[in-house]
């Protein structure tokens, strides 16, 4: 066989049904690759950003970005390794440029788990692994919490391809959440790591002139919108990621009947979804799939009742004090599948609804069925670090960081 990619040896490689042996790729391979590249010096003035899953900056970069894009005197390097979404050949490709790169590099971003920057055995030190995270709060289980569920893999091998090792920050909405990623992300004996500095992302929530142009954003993809009121739908995946499909219980029919008059029904399914069911075209004028035309944080300013199930998204949209229903009819199952930080019926800020009728009903009593105190406590509970200056608040952790280190 011929050196893979330009680096690969024969004797490293073998071939198991197409695939090449995970051992040798996270135990041999990708450290080999930085070891190698670690070389040269490190450039003080490189800022990496590495999507995990994504082929372009997704919205949990893009206010830090831009930040350091426009304000400071930065070369920012992107990398996209496209796991689950490119072929193997070319995510490994994508993962060894990446690595070369970060070898180099003063300061790297990421918003996603990746077991391929957790396999270098030894980072050096002067490169700090920023870890934004892609979501809120705490509320289904991650990481090594998922050990032994029927959701992960078991322990040892969690431990023996880390996929959190290297980070060397990690930010977090609130000081109520730092155990829970301590725990997730195998920090529980290192408490410096984890820090409640806010989620950078939600920093836009606060930003009038973007909340506006949200607006216009949904009604130029939903011109039947204007005059009514939205109720957003967007429940997470079932599943594993690679398989990963959308539940499909809402009654649409039951929906219109009782609101059309004064909402639109805005679905947002989950990015891992690759084929959500289609929406009837009796619904037409007043359901409408978005998952394609409208971000999730653009959604989040513009809806006014939110429906979802086990997503994080509630912890944003608390910032918005605004209804929320929880749409649980498989809570059971999905308890025994993912589990969660917090006891379910205890947190969730809103009604925890199995059935479309319980929906309904709470949506057509909101003067005195909606708990305003309720949604406070949580938001201060879950989001009390975001506030708006979050990724001012970052930066200069880790800018503060790097001089008491020098």
């Amino acid at each position: 066989m011929e050196n893979l990619f330009g680096y690969f040896t024969p004797g490293y490689i073998k071939w198991r049904k197409g695939r090449i042996n995970k051992w040798i790729i996270f135990k041999v391979i990708f450290p080999s690759v930085y070891k190698k590249a670690m070389k040269q010096p490190v450039d003080e003035k490189k800022v990496v950003f590495v999507e995990v899953r994504s082929l372009e900056i997704t919205n949990s970069f893009k206010v830090i970005y831009d930040k350091l894009d426009n304000e400071y005197d930065f070369d920012i390097h992107t990398h996209f390794l496209g796991e689950t979404k490119v072929k193997k050949s070319q995510y490994l490709k994508n993962c060894i440029n990446m690595l070369k790169d970060i070898a180099t590099a003063k300061y790297v971003f990421l918003n996603d788990a990746s077991n391929c920057i957790g396999s270098i055995k030894k980072l050096r030190p002067e490169t700090q692994i920023i870890q934004l995270w892609h979501g809120c709060g705490a509320f289904k289980k991650f990481g090594l919490s998922t050990a032994d569920l029927i959701f992960g893999e078991d322990r040892k091998e969690k431990k023996k391809y880390p996929f959190y090792k290297n980070n060397t920050t990690v930010t977090v909405s609130s000081p109520e959440v730092v155990w829970a990623y301590e725990e997730a992300m195998d920090f529980e004996d290192d408490h410096s790591v984890v820090q409640p500095l806010g989620i950078s992302r939600t920093d836009v929530f606060f930003d009038k002139d973007y909340i506006k142009s949200a607006y216009d954003k949904l009604y130029e993809a939903v011109p039947l919108a204007k005059g009514k009121k939205v109720i957003l739908y967007a429940p997470t995946f079932r599943g594993r990621v690679v398989s990963a499909k959308t539940p499909n219980q809402l009654n649409l029919g039951m929906f219109e009947d009782h609101f059309a008059n004064d909402y639109v029904l805005l679905i947002k399914h989950h990015p891992f979804v690759k084929r959500p069911p289609a929406i009837a075209e009796e619904f037409s004028e007043f359901a409408f799939d978005v998952t394609q035309t409208l971000g999730i944080e653009d959604l989040l300013c513009v809806s006014d009742i939110c429906i979802t199930d086990y997503s994080s998204l509630v912890f944003e949209y608390s910032l918005f004090e605004k209804p929320v229903i929880f749409y649980a009819y498989d809570l059971d199952n999905y308890c025994d599948w993912r589990g969660f930080y917090y006891d379910y019926y205890e947190i969730s800020p809103g009604p925890v609804c199995k059935t479309n009728k319980e929906m309904i009903h709470f949506i057509e009593n909101l003067d005195t069925q909606f708990d305003k105190e309720k949604i406070k406590d949580f938001r201060y509970k879950f989001m009390r670090s975001c506030d708006g200056k979050s990724t001012d608040r970052i930066l200069k952790y880790i800018f503060d960081k790097d001089k008491k280190e020098q």
